[in-house]
C-alpha cells in the first residue's frame, strides 16, 4: 500500500487544490454541497454507496459504505465545511510553497477529506476486506457545533467499536486522545430604570445584579480539574446617569468530564434562582452543546493499536489532549473508543496562514489505511 499511496501523491494534491478552491463555509450550502458531490463521485467509482442526508439550511451530510458492507465496526468522521466567508478563495486560493500547501481549509480539513478517500483507494487496491468494515460520515456543519449532524453521528455510532476522526494532527504530529466539552449560556437580568441623580432609590440595577452573578459563576472554575467558566461578553446600560434596567451576560463553559457538565448546570440554576438586588429578575438559557472526549481505557487501547501500526511503518506516534471541541466528543460520549487528529500535520487553522505539511500526507494516509486493516483483524 505504501508504494501505491506514494505514487498517488500528486493526484491527491490536485484534488486538495480543487476542494480548497471551493468556498464552503458552514452557511454556504451550495459550496459545501459541491464538495460533497465531488467526493460522492469519487467514492462511487470505488464501489461505495453514498447516502445523501438532505439539509435545508446547511450542506447535505453524506453517509458512505462499501456496497458489500453489512455491520461495520469502524466509524470515520470528517467535515466538509470551513470557517471562512464567501470570497476567501478569490483572495487567497490554494498555493504551494516548499513543503507546505496553503489555502482556506487546507488542513481543517480539505486535506483530511482527500487522505480518507485515498486510504480507501489503497485498501481497495490491496484487496483488503476491511473496506467492508467502515462507515464514513462526512458532515457539513462541524465548524458551528454540528447542530444538524450531531444526531446523525450519535445514531450511526450505535454498534460501532472504534471511531477514527479526521481532524488534523497537531503541529508536532500528535494525535488527539482527549477534548474538552463545552457549552454556551446566556443570563438575562431585568431591573428597573431610574435617574441616577434625581431618584436612584427607585431604580433596580440589572448591572449590579449581573455583577454578583459573574463573580459567582467565575468562582466555579477549577483549572486543575479542567473545568472553566468564562463570561466573555456583557451587555447593558443606556446612559451613564441611568440605573440600568436590562443586562446580559454570555457565558462559555469548558469541561473535561461529562459529570462536570451536570454539576455546572445545577449550580447555574441555583445561582440564577435568586437575586442579590431586590426587585431584579434573572433568566438563564443555554446548555452543554458538546460532551467531552474523555481519555478512557477504550481510547487508550485504540491508541496503543495505532502506535503499534505506526511503529510498523516507521512512525513514532504520540498523543495529546486539547481544549478545543470536535465531533469526536459525540462518538466518545456514546461509548465508542475514539481517537482524533488522524489527518495530515499542519497549523494555523482558521487563519489566513493555514497550512498543511505535504510530506505528511502520504504517511498519514498509510497510517490510516493500515489502522483500518488492523482494527478489522482484531474484531
Amino acid at each position: 500500500m505504501e508504494r501505491f499511496i506514494e505514487q498517488k501523491q500528486e493526484e491527491m494534491l490536485e484534488l486538495i487544490e480543487q476542494l480548497v478552491n471551493i468556498d464552503s463555509g458552514s452557511y454556504m450550502k451550495e459550496g459545501v454541497d459541491l464538495v460533497g458531490s465531488i467526493l460522492t463521485k469519487k467514492y462511487e467509482e470505488l464501489g461505495f454507496v453514498v447516502e445523501v442526508r438532505e439539509e435545508k439550511e446547511y450542506g447535505n451530510h453524506l453517509v458512505i459504505r462499501h456496497k458489500n458492507t453489512i455491520a461495520p465496526k469502524i466509524i470515520l468522521l470528517a467535515h466538509m465545511d470551513t470557517v471562512f466567508p464567501e470570497g476567501t478563495v478569490a483572495e487567497r486560493p490554494f498555493t504551494i510553497k516548499g513543503n507546505r500547501a496553503y489555502g482556506p481549509g487546507v488542513v481543517d480539513m480539505k486535506s483530511s477529506l482527500v487522505e480518507l478517500l485515498y486510504a480507501m483507494q489503497a485498501l481497495v487496491h490491496a484487496g483488503s476486506k476491511s473496506i467492508e468494515n467502515v462507515e464514513i460520515i462526512l458532515n457539513s456543519d462541524e465548524e458551528i457545533g454540528s447542530p444538524s449532524s450531531r444526531s446523525l453521528i450519535e445514531e450511526r455510532s450505535i454498534g460501532k467499536e472504534f471511531a477514527l476522526v479526521m481532524e488534523p494532527a497537531r503541529k508536532d504530529g500528535s494525535l488527539v486522545m482527549a477534548r474538552r466539552g463545552g457549552g454556551r449560556y446566556t443570563i438575562v437580568v431585568e431591573g428597573k430604570a431610574a435617574h441616577s441623580g434625581i431618584e436612584p432609590e427607585k431604580g433596580r440595577s440589572a448591572i449590579e445584579e449581573l455583577a454578583y452573578k459573574i463573580i459567582q459563576l467565575h468562582d466555579l472554575t477549577d483549572h486543575e480539574k479542567g473545568m472553566s467558566v468564562n463570561v466573555g461578553i456583557i451587555e447593558g446600560g443606556s446612559a451613564v446617569n441611568t440605573v440600568c434596567d436590562s443586562a446580559i451576560a454570555h457565558v462559555d463553559v469548558r469541561i473535561s468530564e461529562l459529570e462536570q457538565g451536570e454539576y455546572l448546570e445545577e449550580r447555574f440554576k441555583e445561582i440564577c434562582a435568586t437575586s442579590e438586588v431586590q426587585g431584579t429578575n434573572v433568566v438563564l438559557e443555554g446548555e452543554i452543546g458538546r460532551p467531552p472526549m474523555e481519555h478512557n481505557d477504550q481510547t487508550k487501547s485504540l491508541l496503543d493499536i495505532i502506535k503499534d501500526v505506526g511503529e510498523e511503518i516507521g512512525m513514532e506516534i504520540s498523543a495529546t489532549a486539547t481544549g478545543g471541541g470536535g465531533d469526536a466528543s459525540f462518538t466518545s460520549a456514546t461509548g465508542v473508543a475514539t481517537v482524533d487528529g488522524l489527518g495530515p500535520v499542519g497549523g494555523n487553522a482558521h487563519s489566513d496562514k493555514e497550512y498543511m505539511e505535504i510530506d505528511t500526507l502520504p504517511e498519514r494516509t498509510l497510517l490510516l489505511a493500515m489502522t483500518i486493516a488492523r482494527l478489522s483483524e482484531t474484531e
